[in-house]
């Protein structure tokens, strides 16, 4: 056995993060960890790699106990751990980034640049990245910067190699060729602990899975023994009758109209498309963040030059980075909540709070207190978080750019259904997604972009995975 975590046991201000977990990584596996947010793949990751020490519990490596362990202790042994957002220095070259996860020696000695350049042009090829070491991480694409890091670890001997969720921000074919360098991998005999959400994906790349809830581990099976219904199951600890709760509701008047595009009251209208084809600047603009756009509201003609004009004329949107641009990570649930309402609330700490607490009850969020940070929540919790901030500007259009991006299944389901309840109440939704189940499974419409135009609106009962992906990449075969 390659890596074993016997007995983990960790709890912050006596709630417990993990109780009694284990994990075993066979040498050349790719073992999964699924569960939903806050079941405890964050914190067991952590302490693998030494960032967080465990209450209670061992780690073995090649079944010698690892004593005294911290970050920089795991990285001598050969533990590495990729996460979502690459931790590069944007401001070096791609050869300077790979050299620092392996450098020696003194402060004061004279480095063989060319050397560590070399070093970087071969260990690049040998995952088949053609990146100039020469280049500066700040011009890469997030693929790239994914693949600099896996050849960081590489360059480092990493003998477990942890990824976390790494194709959220990936393509489809930029996924299917990280697992070709997995699979590369793990014919050397590199371990790979690999944490998704995307349960789909696992199917093709894992061997084994283990599954987390409530800090515990559930079980751990082979992949060829379990289906993605039975992964749920154990994950949420209940049947989840479907996570596209899709329900048909009275389609009402026009919300919005614009070039392209029309939204329904109680519709919601999903929009597909490669990432770059414009559909994010499509939201942007809507929302006044990019240019504007001129829009038909209830007959009327308005220009959107500015948030607050969209917020005037009744138009939310809840954007695809929550950590960035949808919340204020330091601040309370509270002050995040009526941030967009500022003016209704007259600045009343009274009235946040009772604000907070009525879509605390509604969106079922999960959090110790209404006083933490929203640092502190999952990240379903934070999304919940996002879409309260916008629901209590009482809007008639609400944008979602990825809703469900980086989210677990359950919290998935939940957001599903509120969609569903509020296109019930009568509200226009434009949903945004990456993921063509969730398109399919929550649209009336569809509308296909490709190269910043909306080349067609597809009908629910028309739409298929082939026809979407055929317009989505421009076939005129759809």
């Amino acid at each position: 056995m390659l890596l074993e975590a016997r007995g983990i046991r960790k709890s912050y201000g006596g709630v417990a993060a993990l109780r009694q977990a284990s994990l075993e990584l066979r040498v050349g596996e790719v073992h999964a960890i699924v569960g939903e947010n806050g079941a405890g793949k964050s914190t067991l990751i952590k302490i693998l790699t030494g960032a967080v020490i465990a209450d209670e519990g061992e780690i073995r490596l090649d079944g010698v106990p690892v004593v005294g362990h911290s970050p920089l202790k795991a990285r001598s042994l050969g533990i590495v751990a990729i996460y979502q957002q690459p931790a590069l220095f944007p401001d070096l070259t791609v050869a300077e980034n790979i050299a620092l996860a392996s450098e020696t020696g003194g402060a004061w000695r004279i480095l063989d640049w060319k050397k560590r350049r070399l070093e970087a042009r071969e260990v690049l090829d040998q995952i088949g990245a053609r990146i100039d070491p020469e280049c500066a991480v700040s011009r890469l694409s997030m693929a790239e910067q994914q693949l600099v890091e896996i050849a960081r670890a590489l360059r480092a001997k990493a003998k477990v190699l942890i990824l976390d969720e790494p194709t959220a921000s990936l393509t489809e074919q930029e996924a299917l060729r990280l697992f070709e360098i997995i699979r590369d991998l793990r014919g050397r005999g590199v371990g790979l602990v690999y944490i998704s959400h995307r349960l789909d994906e696992l199917f093709q790349i894992a061997d084994r899975v283990t599954v987390l809830r409530d800090g515990t581990v559930i079980g751990t099976e082979e992949m060829a023994s379990i289906d993605r219904a039975k992964m749920i199951r154990m994950m949420v600890g209940r049947e989840l009758s479907s996570v596209f709760p899709k329900v048909d509701v009275p389609i009402g008047e026009i919300a919005l109209e614009t070039e392209g595009l029309t939204l329904r009251c109680g519709e919601i209208v999903g929009m597909a498309g490669m990432v770059g084809s414009g559909r994010t600047e499509f939201a942007e603009e809507l929302f006044g963040l990019r240019g504007g756009r001129t829009v038909q509201i209830r007959g009327r003609e308005c220009h959107i030059n500015s948030p607050s004009r969209a917020i005037e004329l009744g138009i939310a949107y809840v954007p695809e980075d929550r950590r960035r641009n949808g919340l204020i990570m330091e601040m309370a649930i509270p002050a995040n909540v009526g941030l967009a309402s500022l003016k209704k609330l007259f600045l009343s700490p009274k009235a946040e709070r009772a604000v907070a607490e009525d879509y605390r009850t509604r969106l079922q969020v999960k959090a110790g207190s209404m006083t933490d940070p929203v640092k502190t929540l999952s990240g379903g919790n934070q999304q919940k978080v996002s879409l309260a901030r916008w629901l209590a500007t009482n809007p008639k259009v609400l944008i979602l750019d990825e809703p469900t991006q980086g989210i677990d299944v359950g919290a998935k389901a939940e957001i599903h259904q509120q969609m569903c309840e509020l296109a019930k109440a009568g509200m226009a939704i434009l949903m945004i997604s990456s993921e063509l189940p969730e398109v399919l499974g929550m649209s009336d419409r569809i509308a296909v972009m490709h190269e910043g135009k909306i080349v067609r609106v597809v009908p629910r009962s028309e739409a298929t995975q082939e026809i979407i992906l055929a317009l989505a990449i421009g076939s005129r075969a759809a």
